[in-house]
Order: C-alpha cells, then structure tokens, then sequence
C-alpha cells in the first residue's frame, strides 16, 4: 500500500484541537442557606429571644372575686458566634493575559470558583455538629451548626445519643452513640414534638444515606404509571413529599449532612444573622500579581427551638 510521506506523523506547526469549554460537575446547591431568612447582625455575638404561652388549664372563675396577679415568666435570650468563612486568590499579571480556553480572564474565573465554595462552606457550617465558640487571639470564632442546636424535639434512637444544646451563653456539640437504622416511626414522632409545640416543620432534610432508607419505609410505597400498548412504565421508587398526619412534608437531600441526623425544619424560624455578606476586597499589590479575598461572617439562628425537630443516633 503507498502512503503519502508527508503527513501529520511528519508534519509540524498543527494547530491544538481544544474545546473552549470548562467542566465542572460540582454541586454548588445550598438548600439551608438558600432557604433561611437573612436578617442583619451588629456584633460578634448575636442574640434573639423566644418566648411561650402557658399551658391550656381549666379556667373557672367565681363571680366577683378579686383578680389575683403572677409574676410574668421572662423571654429566653439565646445566641450564637459568627463565624468568619474566607476563599482567596492569587492570578500572576502573565497567566491572566495569555490566552486561555474555557473562559476570558483567569481572575474572574477563580473569583467564581471560590465563590461556589465558600456558599457550600457556609452550609456546611449551618447544617453539621459544630459547637459555638467566642475564639480567642488565636482561634477561631465558630457558629454553632443546625444539627447542635436541637435539643428539645431529640428523638433518640439510642440512649448514648446527648445534645446539650444552649446553656450559659454557647452551644455544645452533640454526642453520637452506636449509630442505628433511621425508621419512620422515629420521624412520625420528631414531627408530633414539633407540631405539638406549635411549629410546622414543613421540610425534612436529610442526607443520602437516610434518604435511601426513607425511601424504604413502610407508607412511601413503589409504583410505577398506568400505560397502554408497548410504552414502557416508569417505576418510581422514591418520593421528595412526605404527608403525616401534622401536614405535608417536602423532603430536601443535603450533601453536606452527616447520616447521624435528619432535621425536621420550620422554614419560618430559621435564620442567618449576617455581620459582613458575602463580598470581594482586592487586598494590596506586592508584585507582578492580583490579589482578592471573598470574605464572611455570619451565624445560624435558630429564631425558636420548639418549631424543630431531629431524628438523632442513625446512620447504620
């Protein structure tokens, strides 16, 4: 067989073939943090008050008896640390003036990058066990996460599961235990303990782990659709809305969750206090490079602790 002796084994000064795309598969969705309120803080430590009726009681009076007056119960004062979340950036002035593929100045590409993470940091923080702490000179401040504030509505599935929660100011952090199965007759009664004390936890969040068992539980059934002739059915073996007998539930996966918990939210008392939003400074020049800093501060705020609920212990 004759070939051609010049050809592009040979050949020199062919030209790249190179998408002018980048791919990025990362997740960058924040269901907390898009979710909660933002409400504004004027100081490291940020505080809010909770307070309750009294119970319902028999209230029969005589007749034209002298009122008799108590001693009005005080609100609660709770509050949390906030925390200092920080994503920088160094683009030498060479690399950000050579042509690139997948995007036009290698600054402002970074800049995005960085700004995805430090949204996933900032749910990261609202959702786990972390502890609030004040810091000192050399540590750092900390918010107390979702999962250390609930206290109360703490269906435990073992007995080594503790939560502390609130007490003298600072939030501590939970104890696991041997983690256990999550089961639905623990999640009917974290949602009863919430709604019986007047919150409507209308979202339950979760991770992957405990979705896939969520999926199994006995009441979310595996159906598939009515079709005719050769179409083919789809089988559904999951559901995203839970219905109890204390309303409808939307059932929201969380990537950055441990297994330990699932939380029962009121979407209506759950809050980020912001100190400093989200925001980019170009820090001095020192040389033949860019540099920028995107900066937070701010705390999770838990506007009243008896409108949620958590499973605790799970995860096996």
């Amino acid at each position: 067989m004759a070939v051609s002796a010049t050809n592009t084994y040979v050949g020199a000064g062919l030209a790249e073939d190179f998408e002018d795309i980048i791919n990025d598969v990362s997740p960058s969705d924040t269901p907390l943090y898009s979710m909660a309120k933002k409400v504004k803080a004027t100081a490291k430590y940020h505080q809010w008050q909770t307070d309750s009726l009294a119970s319902a009681t028999t209230n029969k009076q005589l007749e034209g008896d002298d009122a008799t007056f108590a001693t009005a119960a005080a609100t609660t004062v709770l509050g949390n640390y906030c925390q200092i979340a920080r994503k920088t950036v160094q683009i030498s002035g060479t690399y950000d003036a050579v042509k690139k593929y997948g995007r036009k100045t290698e600054l402002a590409y970074q800049l995005m990058k960085r700004g995805k993470e430090l949204r996933r940091d900032i749910e990261y923080a609202l959702v786990r066990n972390q502890a609030s702490d004040d810091g000192s000179v050399g540590t750092a401040r900390a918010s107390a996460g979702f999962e250390s504030w609930i206290k109360g509505n703490n269906i435990k599935s073992n007995a080594a599961q503790t939560t502390p929660g609130f007490a003298a100011g600072i939030v501590t952090a939970p104890t696991d235990g041997t983690a256990t199965t999550f089961l639905e007759s623990d999640l009917k009664l974290a949602l009863a303990a919430a709604w019986t004390d007047g919150g409507d936890p209308s979202v339950i969040m979760m991770s992957t782990t405990n979705k896939a068992r969520f999926d199994s539980f006995q009441g979310i059934a595996t159906k598939y659709n009515e079709v005719s002739g050769t179409t083919q059915a789809d089988i559904i073996g999951a559901a995203d809305v839970y219905v109890s007998s204390f309303g409808n539930h939307k059932v929201v996966l969380n990537r950055y969750m441990r297994d330990n918990a699932v939380l029962c939210i009121d979407p209506d008392y759950v809050s980020v206090a912001t100190l400093r939003p989200i925001m980019q400074e170009e820090l001095a020049k020192t040389g033949d490079s860019e540099k920028r800093q995107l900066i937070f501060e701010g705390c999770l705020v838990v506007n009243n602790l008896d409108a949620h609920a958590k499973c605790s212990g799970i995860g096996a």
